[in-house]
């Protein structure tokens, strides 16, 4: 059954979220966006044209609803295909073994790895971030300036979050939104504001700003972590090795005792290489698994 014609921008809108209800968030977001930015500067550019008279026009040359949601579909697609990182062999073997170690080639298991050990420092910016904007917001709110610092602080959260997903998108491959959320009409002061209090994605976006402190810390300590330990076990056998034939080592003449002392002993050497390797795969693992999931809370956060 064919939906009739809108008859005015929310309406269109409100077709077009219909048309795309079950994709996507971050699609709708990027769609919803590019069309009432579109409608709207066409309504500015033409005020005497009436809302249902300017759609007509617009139907025939942006399209209607549902031509905009298929394209959408359709480009959504085509880009997502072209930005899947490419297969590999080892990753599709069905030895249990090969598909541990496959891990090493995919690029996303060394970029979730590096935005783990990124989060303590944008989780220390977007923590005091967040805390200075309220406490501003708060304790100015009886002045008559606490009404565009309160603005100013909410429009530079969500160009964070905007920029937040971005990188996730990168690191994960989660679709994250490429628009933000379009303001709409204009209206006076406090309409602005009672929209920005109303809007759930205000609250959500400041609490992920505020949860990326704790979270940064566990995601450095554990990625700094394992790391340490993987090369230290890995560096085992030539600290070894260069100690019993009296190489130069930084350290100078002072030895380095191992404990257990069996660790300085062939079989020691290959159970640290063992052991070592199996830390940093894991961890690999870990990462690639846990970011993922981190881009997934996220995006129910920081998307409408």
């Amino acid at each position: 059954m064919s939906r009739p014609a809108p008859r005015s921008i929310d309406d269109y809108l409100a077709t077009l979220r219909a048309e795309l209800a079950g994709d996507d968030p971050a699609v709708i977001q990027d769609a919803l966006y590019d069309a009432e930015e579109h409608l709207r500067a066409e309504a500015a550019a033409n005020p005497h044209v009436s809302e249902a008279e300017l759609l007509e026009r617009v139907a025939a040359t942006y399209g209607r609803p549902e031509e905009i949601a298929a394209g959408y579909r359709d480009t959504e697609t085509t880009v997502a295909r072209a930005l899947q990182p490419p297969a590999s062999r080892r990753l599709a073997s069905p030895h249990p073994l090969s598909r541990f170690f496959a891990v090493y080639v995919d690029p996303r298991a060394y970029s979730s790895l590096f935005f783990m050990v990124l989060s303590l420092v944008t989780g220390v910016a977007y923590f005091t971030f967040a805390v200075t904007g309220l406490s501003l917001s708060i304790g100015l709110a009886i002045l008559i300036f606490g009404v565009p610092v309160f603005i100013a602080f909410i429009g530079i959260a969500r160009v964070i979050s905007l920029g937040e997903g971005r990188l996730l998108e990168a690191v994960s491959g989660e679709r994250m939104p490429r628009r933000p959320i379009h303001p709409g009409r204009s209206g006076t002061l406090w309409e602005q504001i009672r929209a920005m209090l109303r809007d759930a994605r205000t609250w959500t976006t400041l609490a992920y700003l505020l949860l990326m402190l704790p979270i940064g810390i566990i995601y450095f300590v554990t990625a700094v972590t394992g790391v340490s330990v993987g090369v230290s076990f890995l560096l085992v056998p030539l600290v070894g090795v260069a100690q019993r034939l009296d190489w130069w080592l930084p350290w100078g003449d002072e030895r380095i005792l191992f404990s257990p002392r069996w660790l300085d002993t062939p079989v020691g050497w290959i159970f640290c290489v063992v052991f070592g390797a199996a830390v940093l795969t894991t961890l690999l693992h870990v990462a690639r698994g846990v970011v993922g999931l981190h881009a997934r809370a996220a995006k129910v956060l920081l998307v409408t």
